[in-house]
């Protein structure tokens, strides 16, 4: 099968976003990006503070609610049918659920094929990429450098602490069937 959907996982200024835009560079055909923090920009304010919604919280912390995750549940569906609309897509994400969120998106990308990839950075490097972010609660980093991790299956993990967004991608496109 060829590749559909590449899902990139990582924490908070893990470099994903960089790794995604050289991506859609270097893969012979146009592909889609989709972004957790696009579906977070597109929810009416009121679910951007909110219990019910996503709340950050001073150090870093993510607390999902009840209708953020169905939200994201129509979202991760919408991102499916524009893969087996037959569009490439680039998922950019952080699994705050670790396996759990994973398999959210196993569900909604079945019978699709999917090229899963860790993209992990040292602490110290996602720090300094926050602060000089500086959209980002500070905290949020390191609190997610491991966790997003924990219990996630990868095809293919890449490590951003020493190196550049695009060689990151042409080692991903080379996986890409």
């Amino acid at each position: 099968m060829t590749t559909q959907v590449i899902v990139l996982n990582g924490g908070s200024s893990s470099g994903k976003s960089g790794i995604v835009r050289c991506l859609q560079a270097v893969l012979p055909d146009p592909w889609l990006a989709a972004a957790i923090d696009s579906l977070v920009d597109s929810m009416p304010a009121s679910l951007r503070s909110s219990d019910t919604g996503i709340e950050f919280t001073a150090d870093g912390g993510v607390n999902l609610g009840a209708e953020f995750l169905r939200l994201e549940a129509a979202w991760m569906e919408g991102v499916a049918a524009t893969a087996r609309a037959g569009v490439g897509v680039i998922v950019d994400d952080v699994f705050l659920g670790g396996p759990e969120s994973q398999e959210r998106w196993r569900k909604a990308l079945v019978g699709l094929d999917v090229l899963w990839v860790g993209v992990r950075c040292e602490v110290p490097v996602a720090e300094g990429r926050e602060i000089a972010r500086g959209d980002r609660a500070r905290g949020m980093a390191a609190s997610q450098a491991e966790l997003v991790h924990r219990g996630v299956v990868y095809d293919l993990e890449i490590d951003t602490t020493h190196a550049e967004s695009l060689d990151c991608a042409r080692s991903i496109a080379a996986r890409v069937a």
